[in-house]
């Protein structure tokens, strides 16, 4: 997929630091308030924006069967190189189509959509609320975080509230189990004023 994805601006061009960032956050603490509804292995897992498979290595090393899905070539490239011991599946492809996720077939225990919902605008979200949820078994589960507060520079964000991703994700089938803000993990990011909303889903039979 060419690097023409709207919300991946910027990524490539901070792929340096963000490797190091990225893999220094424990997988337990960026989700410590979705935790209890992480399925139990092996399941089935989509990293949606998997960045450099931190998470996705995490999940694959407690049993599950991860598909871990990146737009972005440097990020994607640095993570395979990371977790080369790691039996992860990478997956070019992005938000809000999910092309290439569809073209597969497979369903999933689990979605999880990490510090990307907020790269989609308003349109984007109706776009691929509805896919997501169709990629997920019934009582899968979707976890995602929405982040609030200043936008780095050269990056594509948008504000977006629990309310309206709630709403948006009752309206395709999937209940709201989670619905918290946290401060960020990142003290940079906290001391800049960010936090985020972590919010599960489990779609309905």
């Amino acid at each position: 997929m060419p690097l023409t994805v709207p919300g991946a601006q910027g990524y490539a061009e901070a792929a340096g630091d963000l490797v190091a960032r990225y893999e220094q956050i424990p997988f337990t603490e960026k989700h410590r308030a979705v935790l209890p509804w992480i399925p139990a292995a092996p399941a089935d897992v989509l990293d949606l924006g998997a960045g450099t498979g931190a998470d996705a290595a995490w999940l694959a090393a407690q049993g599950h069967r991860v598909l871990a899905v990146e737009p972005v070539p440097a990020l994607r490239d640095a993570g395979r190189a990371l977790h080369r011991a790691s039996p992860l599946e990478w997956l070019d492809d992005s938000l809000p189509d999910l092309r290439a996720v569809l073209a597969t077939g497979r369903r999933f225990d689990l979605v999880m959509i990490t510090a990307v919902w907020m790269h989609l605008d308003a349109e984007e979200h109706r776009v691929a609320m509805p896919i997501v949820a169709s990629l997920l078994h019934t009582r899968g589960v979707l976890t995602m975080s929405l982040r609030h507060g200043p936008v780095p520079a050269g990056r594509r964000m948008f504000e977006v509230g629990a309310a309206e991703a709630v709403a948006l994700a009752g309206r395709h089938g999937l209940q709201e189990k989670v619905c918290r803000r946290v401060a960020s993990v990142q003290p940079a990011n906290r001391a800049a004023g960010v936090s985020w909303t972590q919010l599960a889903f489990m779609k309905e039979a």
